[in-house]
């Protein structure tokens, strides 16, 4: 039975991109998460998006948010119930049971903020491409830029800098 994907195909045709076969590799072997709670992922506009979670019966207290090496980790952890309480449930259909819920980030999402509203957690992230990265437009020369630099290094005097 085989157990990972070969990739090497793709490689012949995408540069730089062996790390998403690593996160692929990672994504099957990852333990399943449970589907509570359940959650929403929203497209706001081209690089901005929102994770929402019903939160029913959590405080912001009983809340954390937290990113590390483009995971994304949100745990709910409800103070310890007492056995002991007055309240006598005929039926109890509402989870108040802790979680902790990961969403692996693509390069360059932040999370910008985080609020709660009729019991569900909003949480807006936010692509931010820097400058480096983002296409620039390539002029077409009438020489290499090497064969200009070689003879402008080769026209220098001696002792003077080049710029």
């Amino acid at each position: 039975m085989r157990t990972s994907t070969d990739f090497s195909p793709l490689y012949r045709s995408f540069i730089g991109f062996d790390h998403l076969a690593g996160l692929i590799e990672k994504a099957s072997h990852a333990d399943k998460q449970s589907s509570y709670p359940p959650y929403n992922v929203e497209l706001l506009a081209e690089d901005r998006y929102r994770i929402t979670m019903a939160t029913a019966g959590f405080t912001d207290d009983e809340l954390e948010i937290e990113t590390k090496q483009n995971t994304l980790v949100i745990t709910g952890t409800k103070a310890a119930i007492n056995k002991d309480s007055s309240r006598n449930f005929l039926h109890q259909g509402i989870a108040e049971r802790n979680f902790e819920r990961k969403f692996q980030l693509g390069d360059h999402v932040k999370v910008i903020g985080a609020f709660m509203e009729h019991g569900l957690l909003h949480i807006d992230l936010e692509r931010e491409i820097p400058e480096a990265l983002k296409p620039r437009k390539i002029a077409i020369n009438d020489k290499s830029l090497f064969q200009k630099r070689t003879i402008q290094n080769a026209t220098s005097q001696p002792g003077e800098q080049n710029s």
